[in-house]
This record gives structure tokens, sequence and C-alpha cells, in this order.
């Protein structure tokens, strides 16, 4: 009697004998590995973050972090395909922009929607995943609840705001400091994700004195009047919010970090879209999308 033909355990299938199996026929097929695998649905956890806001030029404030949202004990359904979409971080420089959204989406999986950050403020700080920073005298803006935190609110004795985290409001540290965002071990080690942009130097009257540093996880150190004039970038695929540039129309914002997300299965996917970076952590699969795409179980 023939064995069963051997198939891909990703693939799902059926296979039928006739007759009676002899228990030494099934000893010999699994052990040759040719024996019909029963295919399921996968679990696993997901990280899906959204691009940081940008910051402005001329002693403005800090960008907001993207929005931050995870989850474990999520099933990932067979045969199913579930849509990626990585947000860009947005605009720095002369004028700031709010950051894009990231979404993951699929059958039984209720949609994840992570804002963008919010723009840093030449005036009042932009709302978003987590707020923008507020320019001297001006408000920060709101984060959204479950997923960021407000930018700073400022006086007119002082400098300006800086973004909110994923883990912590603006100026937590310290005046004009961004957010902090949070830690995750969702790769194997842990690294922190969506901090905010710190708030750029108004002038060396004004506390705080100099460009303000961003948030753990990806924001950009706001700029200063002198050295260094231009404020850094939130840094890629953290959603970190870019710094606010310093006193003087030419000292330009930093850009917002573009987003990503990420899916750990106790498996392995049958395809993939939009090129994700592939690893495996012991015996689970973890796929890290840093452009949009898609996974099919």
């Amino acid at each position: 009697m023939p064995y069963p033909t051997k198939i891909n355990p990703t693939t799902p299938t059926s296979s039928s004998a006739s007759s009676v199996w002899k228990l030494k026929d099934n000893y010999i097929a699994e052990a040759g590995n040719n024996w019909p695998k029963i295919v399921t649905d996968l679990v696993g956890e997901y990280l899906v973050v959204a691009g940081g806001g940008g910051g402005p030029r001329d002693a403005a404030g800090g960008g907001g972090a993207g929005g931050y949202l995870a989850g474990t004990g999520q099933t990932f359904l067979l045969g199913q395909t579930y849509t990626v979409t990585v947000g860009a971080g947005g605009a720095g420089g002369q004028t700031s922009g709010t950051g894009f959204d990231s979404i993951l989406s699929g059958s039984g999986l209720t949609t994840q929607t992570a804002k963008g950050g919010g723009r840093g403020g030449s005036s009042a700080g932009g709302d978003g995943g987590s707020g923008g920073g507020g320019r001297r005298g001006d408000s920060g803006g709101s984060g959204t609840s479950g997923q960021g935190n407000d930018g700073e609110d400022t006086n007119t004795s002082r400098g300006s705001g800086g973004g909110g985290g994923a883990g912590e409001a603006a100026g937590t540290d310290g005046l004009g400091y961004g957010g902090d965002g949070l830690a995750n071990d969702i790769t194997g080690s842990s690294i922190y994700y969506a901090g905010g942009g710190g708030g750029g130097e108004e002038n060396s009257g004004f506390s705080p004195p100099g460009g303000c540093p961003g948030g753990q996880g990806g924001g950009g150190t706001g700029g200063t009047e002198n050295s260094p004039p231009h404020a850094e970038n939130g840094t890629p695929n953290t959603g970190g919010g870019g710094g606010g540039g310093g006193r003087y129309s030419d000292r330009r914002g930093g850009l917002g970090g573009s987003g990503i997300v990420i899916i750990r299965l106790n498996g392995t996917a049958a395809s993939t879209t939009g090129s994700p970076t592939v690893t495996t952590v012991g015996s689970d699969t973890v796929y890290k999308f840093t452009g949009s795409g898609s996974i099919t179980i």
C-alpha cells in the first residue's frame, strides 16, 4: 500500500487511502515525514506604530510620536490574507506635518489603526497618536487614548514644548523634553518605539536654554539658536517625532520617523508581499514590515 504524499505544513489539503493501515505503515510514514499534517490557524502577536509628526522651523514645538498599538493572543485564520499599511513620518523643515496612519486589518481581526503623530507647533501643537508640542506661549496637541500622550503646553517665559510619546506626556523628564516611548520585545529584543520630539530653542533668555532631547524611542532632538541650529529627524521605523527647529526662520525642524508593523506567529505564513524582514525567535516566526504589504496564513 503506498504512503500518503508528503504535505506542506502551510498548505491545506486532504488525503485518503483505501483498505486498512497497519501500525507499522503508520510509524514508517510518520518517521519519514510523509504523513498528512493537520493545518490549523496560527496564534501570535502584533505591533502597529504610525509615523511620527514633524517639527517646523524657528523655535518650534517638537512633533508627537506616532500612535502605538500592541496585542497578544491574536488568532490569524488559515487561508486569510492580512493587509499591512505602514505610515510615513510627517513633513519637517520649514513647516510641519502630521504623521501618517499605520494599519493592520484582515478577517477575524479588529482593524488596528495607529494614528499619525501630531505636528510640532509653530503656534499650538497638533493632535495625533501623541500630540505635538506648542511653541512658546501656546498649548500642546492631544494624544489619542490608548495610543499616546499629550504634547507639552508652554507659556511666555519659556521655550517651546516637546511632543508626547507612547509611554509618557512631553515634559515629564524636563522642560521641552519629548515624551518617552514604550519598549516591546516582539522581535526577541527589547526596543523602544514612539518617542516624542524635543522642543526647539527660543533664545538664551528662555528656559530651557538649548534644544531639548527627544524621547526614548526615536524622538529627534530640538534645534538651537547656534549649534546645532537644525533639529534632528525622528528615527525611521520607530514612529519618533521630529525635533522642533531652533530660533531664526532658517533653523529647520526635523522630519517625523516612519512607522512599522511587526507580526509574530507560532508558525510560518504561506506567503507575503511587500518584502518584510523575516526572522525566527525560538519556534516563532517574526515578520517586520517597514513598508506596506500583506501576509497570508
